[in-house]
């Protein structure tokens, strides 16, 4: 992984923690959570506040994340709300606390002068041994602490303010006035101030899980979808009145359910051809082809012209395959007709000529979703699900590892928002 390191291909854009009365906070926050402090004088976090240099010392990558599920987090700052979420169990959870950010600015920038935040992102179960547990989780609660205690002094000062407004002996209570004049010292003008979160309970609706080997949850008017291994317990038992379940070895049910609810972009000539998505899995293709049949050949001058010499010496095993022709003869019916008959499409091909409709609430997920049944286009498989990425990273040889990281670097990492806004139409959302 370290060539990845090295690229910020993984723990990438991550904010430094190094000052000592900031350490000192992270460290209440871990003890907060029964964890031992760390001796580390440095570590970067990401929006969460997961460090993974935290993660190597504690030997736990889920030391936030106990259980994979009821995700924990530390807010050090308002600067987090930019950041990535790098390790994760909750493909929404980097959602979720964008909306916590967003609901509870002012507290937050007030409190994080002060003290850091941290807590729980609660929801109705504490395992995860069956679909019904992920089935259950309908909404989520932010519990929130302080690792100076500033919150809970301010709801004490609130408290002592309301009695001293209710009570008319309370202004002849010393104890008490000096009581408040002590937290005020510490709070600042609660009036002014507010330290206390005002928004703590959202929503939890369609969402990717990385349990039972990776779970898809869409959520409709009236059902829910459910896109997973049959292996899963659960699995077509749980909730049936209300639940579709569909096998993710399902082609054919995966798509005409995707395509029956828009959440894709069928085929046209129109965004076809501007983005140029087709043109790249047909070029991702050839490059795993490449690395299949010579894991160490020198893609180092992999142009169009190298590709072309190098499939007029393997035509047999191009054949074979099939991706790579079918792709090409997809974009010459494009070119001539404008539109393609999906359902002359073997199922198992038609992932290779879509994309999430870009104006859908589900777009990352689908994409994610389309990305892993499409695996030889490593670029969209990095975008969208880099847990999927990073397990084939594993499996690449040295020479394709290389290649693959000089081409994202050079690519996707040079300006991520206009790759993303023009091969699938994604504005100015910044999840990756």
């Amino acid at each position: 992984m370290n060539r990845l390191l090295e690229a910020e291909l993984i723990y990438g854009r991550l904010l430094p923690v190094e000052e000592p009365h900031l350490i000192a906070r992270y460290n209440k926050a871990l003890a907060g959570f029964g964890l031992r402090p760390t001796a580390l004088s440095a570590f970067d976090i990401d929006m969460t506040g997961f460090s993974p240099q935290i993660a190597e010392e504690l030997g736990d990558r889920d030391y936030l994340d106990p259980n994979r599920v009821n995700r924990r987090f530390v807010i050090m700052t308002p600067e987090q709300v930019n950041l990535p979420v790098v390790h994760t169990s909750f493909s929404n959870t980097a959602g979720l606390m964008h909306e916590f950010f967003e609901a509870n600015a002012r507290s937050i920038n007030a409190v994080t002068i002060k003290d850091a935040i941290y807590g729980e992102i609660e929801d109705s179960v504490s395992t995860v041994e069956s679909l019904e547990d992920l089935l259950s989780i309908n909404e989520v609660r932010f519990r929130v602490l302080s690792a100076e205690d500033l919150l809970g002094k301010a709801a004490e000062l609130r408290q002592l303010a309301d009695r001293l407004q209710s009570d008319p002996e309370a202004w002849r209570d010393d104890v008490l006035l000096n009581r408040m004049v002590e937290l005020a010292k510490l709070t600042g003008d609660i009036r002014q101030n507010v330290l206390v979160p005002d928004k703590l309970v959202f929503r939890h609706d369609a969402f990717w899980a990385n349990h039972f080997g990776g779970v898809y949850v869409f959520v409709d008017e009236k059902v829910t979808t459910v896109i997973c291994d049959p292996a899963a317990p659960g699995f077509r038992r749980s909730r049936p009145w209300q639940v579709s379940y569909i096998s993710i070895r399902d082609h054919a049910q995966i798509f005409d359910f995707l395509a029956r609810t828009g959440r894709i972009e069928l085929p046209r000539a129109g965004w076809v051809e501007a983005s140029g998505l087709l043109r790249l899995r047909a070029e991702m293709t050839m490059l795993s082809l490449v690395n299949q049949s010579d894991p160490s050949a020198d893609l180092s001058k992999a142009d169009g012209v190298w590709l072309q010499t190098w499939a007029h010496r393997n035509g047999e095993l191009i054949a074979r395959d099939g991706a790579y022709g079918f792709l090409q003869e997809m974009i010459r019916t494009l070119a001539s007709t404008g539109n393609i008959k999906m359902s002359e499409v073997p199922a198992e091909r038609r992932f290779l000529l879509i994309r999430a409709r870009p104006d859908h609430a589900d777009q990352w997920l689908t994409n994610r979703l389309i990305s892993q049944m499409v695996p030889a286009d490593f670029v969209s498989r990095f975008i969208f699900d880099k847990q999927g990425f990073y397990a084939a990273y594993e499996g690449f040889s040295e020479s394709f590892r290389e290649f693959v990281v000089t081409r994202l670097t050079t690519t996707y990492l040079k300006d991520k928002k206009a790759f993303r806004g023009r091969f699938y139409g994604i504005g100015d959302d910044d999840h990756a």
